[in-house]
């Protein structure tokens, strides 16, 4: 495996960086200040914000086309998606600040997702497209005051596509590429994916109906020497309806359906090694939701309500293991904001959630919550808030957040300085306490508390740069041994991020950021505690864009299950890139990219299989 200086890289990214900010007087282009949403779910000026929100723009995702919804996150300061880089159908696991799958929550235009019938009851990224989506915003640190329960180490908002405001608007994609390892290097065309659209506004009615799929004639999950292939297929279906009724009220709806089905690899006996298996994996979600809003003088009242239905199978040489899910959430909260100085919101999010294991298992959560935001005219900015959560199972458990900041003027733009003081609560999933493997109803509740802060400086001409240091204790700390169990000793995960970004006109912008992470105490598999990306993206014309994106990541401990001994992972880097062109201006556009350009060979996942060097052609027609 090549060895590459990463500290070496990462500080010719900053020089660059720098280089660039000293030529951006020249160019006297200010650029809108930037609005984030997730931290305090009103739209703030990020000056406002004391969180280092990651916002991944429209523009941002229109040129990553090609790329998965984990491929693009995983780009990002703090976050470590494992499996991105594996065969097509591989588990993913979210490791952001040291942190798993059921400490991460993500919400789909603003509604919690998750499958409660899932061991980290999270929601899997592999259901969704990248190309139905419209922008994400990603929050780090505890975020339970806000949004409950799993909410202790990040929360990614993503934000589906919205309609035209024509009156009838449509687009399709499609993208055809190799699958390819390290070893195998054909360049035959084994991954397709196409998406269409149709989408507008008549009169107040808005609407857009959506379809996907995606197929890859996959790589063996398993390592070995005579590898099989693993196919893994995917297809979408989103229908969203909106209609303004008056100024005051408007309601809008949506209903879609997910699916995907993999061959994977496993465990076979009598060795029960990882092995070349006839195994497979099939997921579907069904979800339908609503949204009246009734908006008044200085503030609104909403309601966010979604039903999800979710059916799993896993299938292998011990028989056939089918799984449902049925859950209901109702989010309902009043937003007021007094002067532009003083925003409350305040909300009442009910959930219940149901699985079927030897009998149908459930429980609910009631919890009321209030947050506040303080933004002054001298550069204090305040926002702190609680939550009571009341677990049918687990009683009431308090959780608060306090995130203060400071933001002085500075040129053109802004130096702040922000700090956080959080508690987050995470109840054992069903799966946990009643599923088929390990189960254990005795567990206790993980509680985290989170400490960060840091500083960012930001200017109108597109520079910005900040740095943050966080440090997070869990108590009860869910582990897996012979069954799941509440650790005995409290884990501490402390580190910091640095990022670094500059956009000078619409011809060039560079980005880099690095990621330290470090457990105190123990051990975390799969974790690395250096990470690094740079991106480089170039616009020769207004139809012709290229970017260069490197990624280093450190090594990191895994499990060998062939001798359950823990072994060391060695480091590696990625390359890849990017190339777009607009053949007819906003209409018609081609693209290529190529990814792991000096087919880099590596572990992710001790045993398993790594793409190699693979090549992407698309195209994309809006009407």
């Amino acid at each position: 495996m090549k060895k590459v200086n990463v500290f070496g890289l990462l500080c010719l990214g900053f020089s660059l960086v720098g280089f660039t900010q000293q030529q951006i007087d020249s160019t006297k282009v200010e650029q809108l200040d930037e609005v984030v949403i997730t931290d305090s779910r009103f739209k703030l000026k990020r000056e406002n914000s004391g969180k280092t929100v990651i916002k991944i723009s429209k523009k941002e995702i229109e040129n990553n086309q090609g790329r998965s919804i984990a491929e693009l996150i995983n780009t990002k300061s703090g976050i470590e998606i494992n499996g991105s880089r594996s065969a097509e159908g591989q588990n993913l696991g979210n490791f952001i600040r040291g942190g798993n799958n059921r400490q991460v929550l993500v919400l789909i235009d603003g509604i919690q997702v998750n499958d409660p019938s899932i061991v980290a009851n999270d929601f899997d990224l592999r259901l969704l497209d990248l190309n139905t989506v419209e922008s994400i915003e990603i929050i780090k640190g505890a975020a339970s005051t806000l949004y409950g329960n799993a909410a202790a180490t990040a929360v990614i908002n993503i934000t589906t596509k919205e309609s035209s405001l024509k009156e009838i608007s449509g687009s399709f994609l499609t993208v055809i590429g190799t699958n390819q390892t390290q070893d195998d290097l054909n360049y035959n065309g084994s991954s397709f994916t196409n998406n269409v659209s149709v989408n507008g506004t008549v009169n107040k009615f808005v609407y857009l109906a959506n379809f996907g799929n995606r197929y890859v004639d996959g790589l063996s999950a398993a390592k070995s020497d005579n590898p099989e292939k693993d196919p893994f297929s995917r297809f979408n279906t989103n229908l969203k309806l909106g209609y303004k009724i008056s100024y005051a009220f408007e309601i809008s709806a949506f209903a879609s359906y997910d699916k995907f089905k993999t061959d994977i690899d496993g465990f076979p006996a009598p060795t029960y090694t990882l092995a070349d298996t006839n195994d497979k994996y099939v997921s579907e979600q069904t979800r339908f939701g609503v949204s009246p809003k009734f908006n008044y003088e200085n503030g609104s009242i909403q309601i966010n309500a979604a039903i999800t239905e979710v059916d799993r199978e896993s299938i292998s040489d011990f028989g056939s293991t089918p799984t449902d899910a049925k859950s209901l959430v109702i989010d309902a909260f009043n937003k007021y904001v007094f002067n532009k100085t003083f925003y409350t919101i305040v909300g009442l999010n009910y959930s219940d959630y149901k699985s079927e294991f030897a009998a149908e298992e459930s429980y609910t959560n009631t919890d009321p919550y209030l947050n506040m935001v303080y933004v002054s005219d001298f550069g204090l900015n305040i926002n702190a808030g609680t939550r009571f959560n009341n677990h049918s199972e687990y009683g009431s458990h308090l959780v608060y957040s306090l995130n203060p900041s400071y933001s002085i003027p500075v040129n053109s733009g802004y130096t702040k300085v922000f700090g956080s003081y959080a508690t987050s609560f995470i109840a054992p999933n069903l799966s946990q306490l009643f599923g088929f493997y390990g189960a254990n109803p005795d567990l206790e509740p993980e509680e985290n508390v989170t400490i960060e802060g840091g500083l960012e400086f930001s200017n109108k001409n597109g520079f910005r740069v900040n740095g943050v240091y966080f440090n997070r204790k869990e108590e009860n700390t869910i582990i897996y041994t012979t069954g799941y169990e509440n650790a005995t000793t409290n884990a501490t995960v402390h580190g910091f991020e640095l990022e670094a970004q500059v956009d000078v006109v619409k011809d060039l912008s560079i980005s880099a950021n690095y990621t330290f992470t470090e457990l105190k105490e123990g051990v975390r598999l799969r974790i690395p505690k250096h990470k690094a990306n740079a991106s480089l993206g170039y616009s020769f014309c207004e139809n012709t864009y290229a970017s260069v994106n490197y990624q280093f990541v450190g090594s990191r401990t895994d499990t060998n299950f062939s001798t359950f001994a823990n072994e060391e992972l060695q480091s590696f880097s990625l390359i890849d890139l990017y190339f777009s062109q607009k053949i007819i201006k906003n209409k018609v556009k081609l693209f290529t990219s190529v990814t792991n350009v000096f087919n880099e060979d590596y572990f992710e996942i001790l045993g398993y299989t790594t793409k190699g060097r693979n090549v992407n052609l698309g195209l994309n027609i809006n009407l």
